[in-house]
């Protein structure tokens, strides 16, 4: 039963690499269908704010992920 447990945690790193950086990502992105008309934006400025949230996430795991490498 081990090597099913193996196999399938090597397919789901095929997909995701950083699992922080992934559920970041679906946080801001339920965020964005679910909150941003809540809080009444819509329209213009629902692309340039998600897009905005996606840089700083990227930003964030690039940062953290280079701060390991050179520890």
């Amino acid at each position: 039963m081990n090597w099913i447990k193996s196999v399938g945690c090597e397919v789901l790193g095929l997909f995701v690499d950083d699992g922080s950086f992934a559920v970041a990502i679906l946080i801001w992105l339920a965020f964005g269908i679910v909150g941003l008309p809540r809080i009444g934006l819509t329209g213009r400025w629902t692309g340039p704010i998600f897009f905005v949230g996606l840089a700083i996430i990227l930003i964030e795991s690039v940062l953290r992920f280079s701060h390991r490498r050179t520890k």
